[in-house]
């Protein structure tokens, strides 16, 4: 699997819905996993995506997650990077 691009939604209603504890949960998920952003990961915030009532907005290879809690970012990021 080549290089996953992630991106969290930081618009202002995302980043205040859970958005804000998604970014330092996945921070800390790969810094456990000792994945690097500039390897394995191209994780960037993005603007606003109109989604707003469907936020949080975590976007994975262009797919759209929405509702985005912490057990479900969780999730995202232990099936785009399983346990070793």
């Amino acid at each position: 699997m080549g290089k996953i691009k992630m991106v969290i939604c930081i618009g202002s209603s995302c980043f205040a819905r859970g958005n804000a504890e998604n970014v330092k949960i996945t921070e800390e998920f790969l810094a456990k996993r000792g994945l690097s952003d500039e390897v394995d990961i191209d994780l960037s915030g993005g603007l606003c995506t109109g989604n707003c009532a469907d936020g949080p907005i975590v976007i994975v290879n262009d797919k759209v997650y929405r509702h985005v809690e912490r057990g479900v970012m969780q999730d995202i990021l232990n099936q785009y990077f399983p346990a070793p």
